[in-house]
């Protein structure tokens, strides 16, 4: 059988009072079972014990988490156990060498169930070499024993062995390695075996944490562990022989890392800002800070608790706050939050881990920012009982008053802002308050007219209150109030016209000078002593005049109810009364004049033209009557023919057909077509009647089987009338112009271009170019030559149309031009050579051809040419030897000639 070497005391206390016997080999895991986890659990302790300090604390597993658990102590004059199972000093003490033991009860509540477990604490080493005196304590681990097969047959094997896990504190200073426990076969003595061990720590990441020597099988650890990285290892132990068999089942080894308070407690946040309504009662909840600690939340180490420092101010009392110091829930203790006073608290929370023992604990503080918020607890105060103004009468959108109030609560909040109402003296409601939102002062407004002869002056009663209602137990009155006294001032007013418009009624055919009646207007301005005048503003058929004075209307025409200025048979004037107030005032009325009817117009006949056939069949003209009078003054008619001249009544007959209409027929089976003028008397209803002898123009004409008219003369018949012919007229005076201007411009557009082709400079013309100078001969020598040729070809005139006897006597007689052969018009640029030596054979071959140099006619001549003058082809002679220095004389449109024949043999 193996053994294993234990730990040294310091790492490993009581670790042989921790093994039990074996159980059934199995690999089944274990149920949750209620109690204590372990056994025996231990502690190293300094020599001396204060009182409160905390020890240890033993773990209760309540696997339903339904029980009700109660801590006792077997020692309770010196230990006492928490409810959460942590174990504190009672009173201070010193621990002796010898190792303390005493027993921690857990008894259920309800069921009275009771479980033990045992506690030793050991005295923490002073010296180096007590230290390492223990250290040579090993604890040996030995694998469980195997039964070997019996008689043919495996027989059962006992369950390994459960090794208790080996506590290793944190950040251990050494030395290193540092050896943890010995692990041996009891093979060993039979076989030789090495040992080894796996799992992370060992051969996987992080590696060389633990070490094992192969051949005594001592565990060691290399460095200091850090339970916040890495809380436990799980660790396999492995023997095998020198050939690598196996021999041994391998065994777990676990091993905790016991916390050390080596980390201070964290805030999450440096700065926490909370708020708390003013006026709060105690235990209102402001805000929560929270801290974390990296050491073990279910040791001490990690278990923090909250306090408050510090409060700033400490107006009006100190402690205005506290803290739950478990949660960090900060809440207020105190009355008398006012954000008039103050509005901003800072405390100093720290935080502590060793369930906030000042000694042992490690602590950090945050600052928690608390705002004190508004409430409405203020209500604006008028700062004046009464508010004075003035506003013009007649005026709206006027400010009159302002009213300003003060508010003790946060400005520009509900709780600040003003509401400003009129509880009195406007009942009709002629004025209205609005609030300026920067200053919060109430604008007293103008929002209908105001007239100063009704009323001088108002008193308003105001009132003030905010947005929102007070809050609950605020003693003030929620409003203030206040009066407004508002004086009206008196401004000079427009006179009005009453009634406006006037109507009356008048029978049209009213002579001038007339009176209609009295339009006056009165001034509104009864304090004010003041005299008006009336003038017309308006009067379309300038028919009425009125009195500036008393406003007396008199017409100064005939009325005409058929006027186009009358509508509807009413006549619209409109006129202006001024008054002489400081600035002068004027009011406008208009005088609608309905006219009656009388019969002062004449019926016409309608239409005024027609036409019918020669024969009385088929056609007949129906015909009406044209009255601009109305009813009774109007239809029905009555339709005659006139008894002069006698051919009317001979040719013609007329028919009422009813009162309105009337039709005229032939009465003559034949009548010759043209154009009659047929009289027709016509007579309305009006009391006198009025009658109207009118002209009806009837157009006679030859008809088709229809009865519509065939002939041509339809369209001469008709006529043009005055404006048509003007119009044909200005037409063609129209066209008229129209070609004048062409013509004068195509004359200007020749006129250019002559003038364009003389403005050509010489100098700047590469071309050989020959000008046409009207007649100036062919100079001295040149005088038995004939130089015509030397004129342009398109402007030589043909000799037929020369008169006989007149011709020059440089020109040639008068022979039959010969026959050129015809040549393309521009020949190829390759067939120049070709070209001029056909003119040249012409040339030669002509008997009339004088004995000089004579132009020859060209139709292409290129772009340039180097051939130089056509002298230089076979001429019969030269001018060489003649002086042509006098055309540098001529001006430099002769320079050029003067430098070809003037220049020597060059």
């Amino acid at each position: 059988m193996c053994r294993i070497a234990g730990a040294p005391r310091t790492l490993l206390p009581l670790l042989a009072a921790l093994l039990q016997a074996s159980v059934e080999a199995s690999d089944e895991i274990a149920l949750c079972k209620t109690g204590f986890p372990e056994d025996v659990y231990s502690a190293v302790l300094p020599k001396d014990v204060h009182e409160g300090q905390p020890l240890l604390n033993v773990k209760f597993s309540n696997c339903n988490g339904k029980r009700k658990v109660q801590y006792e102590s077997s020692e309770p004059a010196d230990f006492k156990v928490d409810e959460d199972g942590m174990v504190y000093a009672v009173r201070s003490f010193p621990l002796s060498s010898e190792r303390a033991k005493f027993l921690v009860y857990a008894q259920d509540k309800e069921t009275q169930e009771k479980w033990q477990v045992a506690v030793k604490l050991s005295l923490q080493p002073t010296s180096t070499e007590e230290s390492t005196q223990e250290s040579h304590e090993i604890e040996e681990i030995v694998f469980p024993r195997q039964f070997a097969k019996h008689s043919g047959s495996l027989q059962r094997q006992k369950r390994d062995w459960v090794i208790p896990p080996i506590n290793l504190p944190e950040n251990s200073r050494g030395p290193f390695p540092q050896e943890l426990v010995r692990i041996r076969s009891d093979r060993d003595k039979n076989l030789s075996l090495r040992y080894s061990v796996t799992g992370p720590g060992a051969d996987q990441p992080p590696t060389g944490i633990f070490i094992i020597n192969p051949i005594s099988g001592q565990l060691s650890v290399t460095k200091p562990l850090d339970r916040e990285l890495i809380a436990r290892f799980h660790l396999r132990a492995h023997a095998v022989d020198i050939n690598g068999n196996q021999v041994e089942n391998p065994i777990d080894i676990v091993i905790n890392v016991i916390d050390m308070n080596d980390n201070r407690p964290e805030f999450l946040h440096q700065v926490w800002n909370g708020t708390v309504p003013e006026g709060s009662k105690p235990g209102t909840y402001v805000m929560t800070v929270t801290a974390i600690d990296a050491d073990d939340p279910n040791a001490l180490n990690g278990m923090l608790r909250y306090r408050i420092v510090s409060q700033a101010p400490s107006t009006p009392s100190p402690n205005m706050f506290t803290i739950n110091n478990e949660t960090g829930d900060i809440i207020t203790v105190a009355a008398g939050l006012d954000r008039e006073k103050v509005q901003q608290y800072t405390l100093i929370i720290q935080a502590t881990d060793m369930e906030g023992n000042p000694t042992y604990g490690l602590s950090n503080t945050a600052t928690a920012v608390i705002t004190v918020t508004d409430v409405n607890d203020n209500p604006p105060e008028f700062t004046a009982m009464t508010f004075y103004g003035e506003v013009p009468e007649n005026r709206v959108d006027v400010i009159v008053a302002n009213l300003t109030v003060t508010d003790k609560d946060q400005p520009h909040t509900p709780a600040w802002n003003a509401v400003y109402r009129i509880s009195g003296g406007d009942p009709t409601g002629r004025f209205a308050i609005q609030t300026d939102p920067n200053s919060n002062d109430g604008l007293v407004t103008v929002v209908k007219p105001i007239d100063f002869e009704t009323n001088r002056m108002f008193v308003l009663t105001v009132a003030a209150e905010n947005q929102v209602p007070l809050a609950k137990g605020i003693q003030h009155p929620p409003q203030s109030t206040a009066t407004v006294s508002v004086t009206v001032i008196d401004v000079n007013e427009n006179p009005y016209f009453a009634p406006n418009p006037k109507i009356i009624r008048q029978e049209e055919g009213l002579h001038a000078g007339t009176m209609l009646t009295t339009f006056t207007a009165q001034d509104p301005d009864r304090y004010m002593q003041q005299n008006i005048r009336y003038t017309k503003l308006s009067d379309p058929a300038n028919w009425l005049k009125i009195d500036p004075v008393n406003g007396q209307i008199t017409t100064i025409a005939v009325l005409d109810r058929e006027s186009p200025n009358v509508k509807n048979n009413i006549y619209n004037a409109t006129f202006l009364a001024s008054d002489n107030g400081i600035p002068p005032m004027s009011g406008t009325g208009t005088l609608q004049i309905y006219l009656l009817d009388i019969n002062d117009n004449a019926p016409q006949v309608l239409p005024q033209e027609a036409e019918t056939c020669e024969t009385p069949d088929p056609n007949s003209i129906n015909i009406t009557a044209l009255d601009y009078d109305i009813d009774p003054n109007a239809g029905p008619f009555a339709f005659d023919l006139p008894l002069s001249p006698v051919t009317i009544k001979r040719n013609w007959t007329i028919t009422r057909l009813n009162g309105d209409f009337a039709q005229l027929n032939l009465k003559i089976k034949f009548l010759e077509a043209g154009i009659y003028e047929v009289p027709i008397i016509i007579t309305d209803s009006g009391n006198p009647p009025k009658s109207n002898i009118s002209i009806l123009r009837v157009k006679v004409c030859q008809c088709d089987s229809n009865g519509d008219c065939t002939d041509v003369d339809r369209i001469v018949g008709a006529g043009l009338g005055t404006g048509a012919i003007i119009a044909i007229l200005l037409c063609i005076i129209i066209l008229l112009i129209l070609v004048l201007m062409f013509v004068v411009w195509m004359k200007r557009r020749d006129k250019e271009r002559q003038a364009k082709q003389l403005l050509i400079d010489p100098e700047d013309d590469v071309r050989d170019n020959i000008l046409k100078y009207d007649e100036e001969g062919g100079g001295e020598e040149d005088q038995d030559y004939d130089l015509s040729q030397l004129q342009q070809p398109d402007t030589v005139e043909p000799d037929a149309i020369k008169p006989v006897g007149i011709r020059r006597l440089d020109e040639r007689p008068i022979h039959a031009e010969p026959q050129y052969p015809v040549r393309s018009a521009a020949p190829h640029p390759g067939d120049i050579g070709d070209f001029i030596n056909e003119g040249l054979k012409a040339a030669d071959s002509d008997p009339t051809a004088p004995p000089y140099d004579s132009l020859l006619v060209f139709d292409y001549e290129g772009s340039g040419s180097t051939a130089g003058s056509l002298s230089s082809l076979n001429s019969s002679s030269s001018g060489g030897e003649q002086d042509y220095d006098y055309l540098n004389d001529w001006g430099p449109r002769f320079k050029k000639l003067a430098d070809m024949y003037g220049g020597g043999d060059d």
